[in-house]
C-alpha cells in the first residue's frame, strides 16, 4: 500500500425541546399483514424483492429532493452503501454502472462541511469501490479529507447545539455512528495506518460515553433528549437513531481487519448487547417503531428502523456473533415485515422522513436511506435464507 500512504501523506493537507406526539389515525397505522411464511424466505425470493426494490429506487433517484440538492450528501450516502452491496450480491454491472455514474459525476468527492460526520458518508461506498476497481482517482479526495480532520482535530463541546458550528464537529448525534466510523475502518485496513483508526475509536467512545444509557442499552439520539419523555413517561430513545448505531457496528466489525484484536472486542461487546436488548423491542407486527419504548404512540411500521436493526442482526448470526436458534426468528419475522411495506412496484413504503426522534410515518411515506437498508439487510438475509 505504498501508493495509498504516499497520497495519504501529500493530500494531508488539502483541504426541539419537547416532542409532540403526532398521533397517527387508525387508517394512518394500519399495518401491512405479517406472517411468517416460507414463501419468502429462500434465495430466489430474496433476490426477487431486492431486485424490486433497487430497481424502483433507481427509477425514482431522479426526482428525489436530496439526489438533485445533495447528492454527496448522507441521505443518498446511505442508499449508496446498500446499491453497492446489492450489486456485489447481485453480480450484476447494472448497478455498479450506477453508482459509477453518480460517482463520476461528483469527481468522487465528498460533501462540504469538513468535520461534519454526515458529509463523509459517501465516502464508505467510494472506499469499496477502490478496493473493487484499485483506481486512485476515486480515493484521492477521501484520504485528503480524512489526513486534514484526524491531523486537526475538533475540540468542540458534546453538547449539539444547533446554533453554534463546532458542536456538529463531534460525533454528537448517534446517527454519526453510521455515518463516519466505517470511513476510518476502511482506511484503517487498506492503508494499515493506525492513526485513522486511533481517531475513530477515540470519536466513537466519546459519543459512546455521552449518549449511551447503560441502564437501557440504547443510544440517545443527542443531549437535547436526556431529559424529554415519552407519554407513557419513558426515556425517549428514536427508533431510527438507534438502527443506524447497530448498522453502523455492523459496518465497523465488517471492516476492521480480520486479525485485530486491539479494538474489535468493545465493538463486539456492544454490538452484543444492544442486539440482545433490540431484539427484545420488536413489535408484534415484526417491525421496530419510531420510538423504541413507547410504541404504543407510534404504531405504525416504520422500515428504516427495522431494515439497519434487520441487517445488524442477520450480519451477527451470518458471523457467529449471535446465536443463531435465538435470533433468526426475530430477524426472518423483521423480514417479512419489511417484504410487506414493499409496493407491487417495488416503492418502500412506511419510511420515516429526514428527522432526529419519533414522528408520525404513513404508508406512503420513503426516502433514500430506507430502500438502503432494506437493500443491505437483503444481502445478510440472502445468506441465512434456506437455513
Amino acid at each position: 500500500m505504498k501508493t495509498i500512504k504516499y497520497l495519504s501523506a501529500g493530500l494531508s493537507i488539502c483541504a426541539c425541546t419537547c416532542l409532540v406526539n403526532n398521533m397517527p389515525t387508525k387508517a394512518e397505522t394500519s399495518s401491512p399483514a405479517v406472517t411468517v411464511t416460507t414463501g419468502n424466505w429462500n434465495r430466489q425470493s430474496v433476490m426477487d424483492v431486492a431486485r424490486k426494490v433497487a430497481d424502483w429506487q433507481i427509477k425514482d433517484y431522479p426526482d428525489n429532493q436530496y439526489a438533485k440538492s445533495e447528492p454527496r450528501g448522507w441521505v443518498p450516502g446511505a442508499l449508496y452503501m446498500g446499491m453497492y452491496d446489492w450489486a456485489e450480491l447481485s453480480n450484476d454491472n447494472t448497478y455498479y454502472d450506477w453508482l459509477r455514474k453518480i460517482f463520476n459525476r461528483q469527481s468522487w468527492q465528498v460533501a462540504n462541511r469538513m468535520y461534519h460526520a454526515d458529509d463523509v458518508c459517501i465516502a464508505q461506498t467510494y472506499i469499496d469501490f477502490y478496493n473493487k476497481e484499485k483506481n486512485e482517482n476515486m480515493l484521492k479526495p477521501t484520504i485528503a479529507r480524512a489526513d486534514w480532520v484526524v491531523n486537526n482535530p475538533s475540540n468542540g463541546s458534546m453538547d449539539l447545539d444547533y446554533s453554534k458550528g463546532s458542536t456538529i464537529e463531534r460525533w454528537t448525534w448517534c446517527d454519526a455512528l453510521f455515518m463516519a466510523p466505517g470511513v476510518y475502518t476502511r482506511l484503517y485496513t487498506l492503508t494499515g495506518n493506525r492513526k485513522y483508526m486511533h481517531f475513530a475509536d477515540g470519536e466513537f467512545r466519546a459519543t459512546y460515553n455521552y449518549l449511551y444509557d447503560k441502564d437501557e442499552h440504547l443510544f440517545y439520539r443527542d443531549s437535547r433528549y436526556f431529559d424529554q419523555r415519552e407519554a407513557n413517561g419513558k426515556k425517549v430513545f428514536w427508533g431510527r437513531g438507534n438502527g443506524w448505531v447497530i448498522g453502523g457496528l455492523a459496518e465497523i466489525l465488517k471492516t476492521l481487519p480480520a486479525s485485530d484484536t486491539e479494538y474489535r472486542p468493545f465493538y463486539l461487546s456492544l454490538f452484543k448487547e444492544m442486539s440482545e436488548r433490540l431484539a427484545g423491542l420488536q413489535g408484534k407486527d415484526g417491525y421496530w417503531h419510531a420510538s423504541l419504548l413507547d410504541p404504543d404512540s407510534y404504531p405504525s411500521p416504520e422500515t428504516s428502523a427495522t431494515g439497519f436493526v434487520v441487517y445488524g442482526l442477520a450480519y451477527g448470526i451470518n458471523q457467529g456473533y449471535l446465536p443463531a436458534d435465538q435470533y433468526l426468528p426475530i430477524v426472518k419475522k423483521g423480514w417479512e415485515a419489511l417484504v410487506a411495506a414493499v409496493e407491487a412496484d417495488g416503492k418502500l413504503g412506511w419510511v420515516q422522513p429526514v428527522g432526529a426522534d419519533p414522528k408520525k410515518v404513513t404508508r406512503e411515506m420513503t426516502e433514500l436511506y430506507g430502500p438502503g437498508a432494506f437493500l443491505m439487510a437483503a444481502c445478510e438475509i440472502y445468506k441465512l435464507a434456506d437455513k
